[in-house]
């Protein structure tokens, strides 16, 4: 696909949020985080020379490696995978835009400890398991005002922006529309929330008119892979 092929399809992803985020409201405003994780360092440079500018990756690992040899571009780097304590240091060293994911009191007390050691301070997402899968991570719709609340007033270096969560796994659009409605609902009770990050490649309309303003594109933008 050349340069000129892939801004054209951006350019159609674009209008079909833009329909989505119209369908709620005009002033609705919706971000998209590039997810990289199956693509290059060569193909995060041609997305960012048409436009896009917030890529997440889901392993440490490739964030710092990709982080490095793109570290030229003013990339703005998410971290949307499964965070390991023990990559903790690895995921600071490069001082990433946001964190989508943290998915226990453990982790959110291990990332405050080593952020106060380092003098430093992370805009995070706390993470909702709102399809009640056992594959996902996150807390439970139940719990999740509580551990909030105990991340925020117990991990100060966390500056919290919101909710994050993955759709329901499932053909049913309604079961899907489901588990973005309660992560919207809990989103609304959440004292200064920004962030309400849901939906990905397949179902990222659906997220965007259950109140998504931040959308996890991965496949879609990358059609070649």
């Amino acid at each position: 696909m050349t340069t000129l092929e892939h801004k054209l399809h951006f350019d159609r992803i674009i209008e079909r949020i833009e329909k989505a985020r119209l369908s709620v409201d005009g002033h609705h405003i919706v971000k998209i985080v590039a997810a990289s994780k199956y693509v290059d360092a060569d193909a995060v440079a041609t997305l960012y020379s048409i436009g896009q500018r917030a890529f997440g990756e889901n392993r440490v690992q490739d964030l710092v490696a990709k982080s490095q040899t793109l570290s030229e571009l003013p990339i703005e780097w998410h971290f949307i995978g499964t965070l390991q304590k023990n990559k903790i240091n690895h995921l600071l060293s490069v001082n990433p835009f946001l964190v989508h994911s943290i998915d226990s009191l453990d982790l959110a007390r291990a990332l405050n400890e080593r952020l106060e050691r380092e003098d430093k301070n992370l805009r995070a997402l706390v993470q909702v398991n709102s399809a009640y899968e056992e594959s996902k991570s996150g807390f439970s719709p139940e719990t999740y005002l509580e551990h909030y609340a105990q991340i925020h007033e117990e991990c100060p270096r966390l500056r919290l922006q919101g909710i994050m969560s993955i759709g329901a796994h499932c053909d049913d659009p309604k079961i899907v529309a489901k588990s973005f409605e309660t992560t919207h609902a809990l989103f609304e009770k959440l004292p200064n929330a920004t962030v309400c990050s849901m939906g990905m490649s397949s179902d990222f309309e659906l997220a965007i008119r259950c109140g998504a303003n931040m959308v996890r594109l991965g496949s879609v933008l990358f059609p070649h892979i």
